[in-house]
């Protein structure tokens, strides 16, 4: 039975249905009038405040989460747009992500493919190091804190325990949850990032195997084999987990600091390695996996001036896709709705049969559909001329995207004219 009646009105939000309750808060689905969007409200029981032997705890816990509001903006990150703290009501407006969480997966019978949990530790990785950037070390990465949008999408939530490198209270100890926490974590050592690294690979394994790396019947137990015994490695449980994948896992939940992740970037890198790899080749045919999409912009010099938010944002509006050399990709005269980037291959521009040009990877093409302001004709035929690898821009799905994203998108193709054109003058002038 609920703890009270359901709310009608939050503030400015009128309830549409209850989602569920914990020990300290509900949380409602409730509709955004003024933005035109669902919202998650988590409302804090007014008694847990006044708890004599928790209530500074929970406070606390609130305040960290309502500080964050508006700062971690992030596409795999459960957005915070408000906190309000009342008399008689607090509670945080938060994005609605509605896919439950990772914990259904960890059940040895509803296991996912292992290139998908890969995909999805590879985006949390990224997500954090975002949130390490800004000082935030979350400190209770636990699969019910993994939110899952669609196949493989990701939104990580609960911030309320996290240590905030700029925050000038005093941050909460002893909290987080036994089973993923890190070994200086449940000795109450000083913690960093390092320890959510920890708690990634403790996800990782109970997302690949089905089981926890440490069970035990309480917790004194737990924590001595947190900080001593060493967990059956992940290839015994599980046959297809490839070697590089139980590798990768190992050092996440290393013990031993220097042996473990240093960086966010190492461990995104090895995930990435891992899902290019030939043992995923096979079933991932033809197809670009998020992951893959993610770091080619990432390496690609049109977009170095991205910032990874934005190249997640340019990576789901964008449509990839393999060409065999001789294949025609535009052609002088149709009309143009779209323009593309190579990521991989070559190509050639030719107008009237004769060579204008021969693009490689990271430069655009067909761009001028996005530049002009009226309709645009092609203006040159384009040829691929080695196989290639093709990232196509609607521009009407540009054109809908973020401010800061087009932004991008205008400063490149200025880059890239400015560069053709001193290149064409210095032709014209034979030098």
């Amino acid at each position: 039975m609920s703890r009270r009646e359901m709310l009608a009105q939050i503030g400015k939000y009128p309830v549409l249905r209850k989602l569920g309750e914990g020990a300290t808060s509900e949380v409602y689905l409730c509709s955004d009038p003024f933005n035109l969007r669902d919202v998650a409200i988590k409302v804090a029981f007014p008694e847990s405040f006044h708890d004599p032997a928790r209530g500074k705890v929970y406070r606390k816990l609130f305040l960290t989460e309502a500080k964050l509001a508006g700062k971690l903006v992030h596409p795999h990150i459960c957005q915070i747009y408000d906190a309000v703290a009342e008399e008689k009501l607090h509670y945080l407006v938060m994005e609605y992500v509605d896919g439950g969480t990772l914990e259904k997966y960890c059940n040895g019978q509803a296991l996912l493919p292992v290139e998908r949990t890969v995909e999805i530790i590879f985006k949390c990785t990224r997500a954090l190091e975002f949130a390490h950037k800004l000082g935030i070390t979350h400190r209770d990465i636990k699969p019910a804190n993994i939110l899952l949008t669609g196949e493989t999408g990701v939104k990580i939530t609960d911030f309320g325990t996290a240590l905030i490198a700029t925050a000038e209270t005093t941050q909460v100890a002893g909290v987080g949850s036994p089973a993923y926490m890190s070994p200086e974590q449940v000795k109450d050592l000083p913690l960093d990032h390092r320890t959510d690294i920890y708690s990634v690979g403790v996800v990782m394994y109970h997302l690949l195997t089905g089981r926890l790396p440490f069970q035990a019947a309480n917790n004194y137990t737990l924590i001595y084999q947190i900080t001593n015994a060493e967990p059956d490695a992940s290839t015994s449980l599980r046959r297809d987990i490839p070697p590089a994948v139980d590798a990768i896992v190992r050092r996440a939940m290393a013990k031993d600091l220097n042996k473990r992740y240093a960086h966010w970037g190492d461990f995104s890198d090895d995930l990435g390695a891992a899902f290019r790899s030939e043992h995923f080749g096979a079933r991932k045919v033809q197809s670009f996996a998020d992951s893959d999409r993610f770091e080619t912009l990432r390496r690609l010099q049109f977009f170095e001036h991205f910032s990874d938010a934005e190249l997640w944002e340019v990576a789901s509006i964008s449509t990839w896709r393999h060409a065999p050399a001789g294949e025609i990709l535009m052609k002088e005269g149709e009309p143009g709705d779209y323009f593309c980037i190579l990521a991989q291959g070559e190509v050639k521009i030719t107008r009237h049969g004769k060579l204008l040009n021969v693009l490689r990877a990271g430069e655009p093409f067909g761009e001028m559909a996005y530049l002009s302001r009226n309709e645009h004709a092609r203006g040159a035929d384009v040829t691929v001329s080695a196989d290639a690898s093709i990232i196509s821009v609607p521009t009407n799905r540009l054109n809908q995207a973020s401010e800061g994203c087009r932004h991008k998108f205008d400063r490149a193709f200025m880059e890239i004219l400015v560069e053709r054109l001193t290149m064409a003058n210095l032709r014209v002038s034979g030098v």
